[in-house]
């Protein structure tokens, strides 16, 4: 068995295989490191095994608002950690990580030691922020868009998220192979989660957790 398991979620290839050098190198060749290109394929992988030490978490993901795929992972697989990634390094953003419930922030621009030391810092159970951290307090919609994200099920969160981006429940079914009834089905129960009433109300919750506060 490897000595550790590490998802990689990035859409950036180069990024990706920056990442999978450097945790090499610092980890050694018995750490098994998985690449994931979307939240959908994130998801895939942890459906497929649950057992991961680390979720390494690009914040711009295609699938994703912002800390919405951070809120996502927290709420369904609170035990796994979850560190950031990201070439927003405001003191605002990383401050917003931590309140959405990762275990730690590494800017892009780290360099290579940096990186290693970060994520043996989180596989050994402690957390890791850059030096100087501080910032935002998380404001309470946003608070509350977290508490009602992090009740919803992957496939509600997909369809938020095609919600969202204007797709029609007809639309929608045609994406997720399923019927227009289970679609309607699934955004009343995302509603009644979110405690919105529209699907106007429901994007606007949703951009409370956009990448960069207001």
């Amino acid at each position: 068995m490897a000595a550790y398991q590490i998802l990689i979620a990035d859409d950036h290839p180069l990024f990706r295989s920056a990442l999978q050098q450097a945790l090499t190198l610092g980890l050694g060749q018995e750490a098994q490191l998985v690449e994931a290109a979307s939240i959908a394929e994130l998801e895939a992988q942890l459906t497929h095994k649950g057992d991961w030490d680390l979720v390494l978490l690009d914040l711009n993901m295609p699938g994703a608002y912002g800390f919405s795929g951070l809120v996502l992972l927290r709420g369904q697989y609170p035990h796994l950690p979850v560190v950031m990634v990201s070439a927003q390094e405001e003191a605002a953003v990383v401050q917003r990580a931590r309140e959405f419930g990762a275990s730690g922030f590494i800017p892009k621009s780290s360099d290579l030691e940096t990186i290693q030391h970060a994520v043996r810092t989180v596989l050994d159970g402690d957390t890791w922020w850059p030096q100087g951290e501080a910032g935002a307090v998380l404001s309470e919609e946003a608070k509350a868009a977290s508490a009602g994200l992090a009740s919803l099920t992957p496939q509600q969160f997909r369809v938020l998220t095609m919600v969202c981006d204007g797709l029609l429940n007809k639309q929608i079914a045609y994406e997720l192979s399923v019927s227009e009834a289970t679609v309607k089905a699934h955004v009343t129960a995302i509603f009644r989660k979110l405690g919105v009433r529209t699907r106007t109300q429901a994007a606007l919750l949703l951009q409370q957790l956009e990448s960069m506060p207001s």
